[in-house]
């Protein structure tokens, strides 16, 4: 079951020209499915990807022994509340469903994130909207992300 946030998708799609892309698709069982792919411009990046593919591929963040995946999502969300210009759009209990636009221009990246309960992984996927190119501001992002969230936790990220 996905809770709406504070503001419904509905608005944000009305706000932004249209719906997030490459939001997790929620299986029958309440566990989230795969992540989008991410295009072929270089503004995205996805754990979920070929990581053979340097350009999009970032790696996925464990969760440590004992931590549940519902309080992975918790600290994961809390992360993403707490950056600027950062929106929660939706949240499950192992999916969310963000956007943080960028500080000079306003563009919408679209933030995807999902816990995979079997294999104990963390997965992120963040895209712009519009244009081809980001400087690298998704890969900054969400290396960000889950450099402190390995940190908290106490796991190695990237993983050797």
């Amino acid at each position: 079951m996905i809770r709406r946030a504070t503001s419904p998708l509905a608005a944000a799609s009305a706000e932004t020209g249209g719906p997030p892309t490459g939001a997790a698709q929620e299986a029958a069982d309440g566990v989230p499915g795969r992540l989008a792919d991410c295009p072929a411009t270089p503004n995205c990046v996805s754990s979920e990807g070929d990581p053979r593919d340097a350009v999009h591929y970032v790696a996925p963040l464990g969760l440590p022994d004992g931590l549940a995946p519902e309080a992975a999502m918790d600290a994961f969300e809390a992360l993403v509340r707490s950056a600027p210009r950062s929106e929660v759009l939706e949240r499950g209990p192992l999916r969310l469903r963000a956007t943080v636009r960028t500080a000079v221009f306003r563009f919408v990246d679209d933030v995807d994130a999902r816990i995979d309960p079997a294999a104990r992984l963390l997965h992120v996927r963040s895209a712009s909207r519009v244009g081809r190119g980001d400087f690298g501001a998704n890969r900054r992002r969400v290396s960000a992300w889950l450099r402190e969230l390995s940190r908290a936790w106490g796991v190695a990220w990237p993983p050797r």
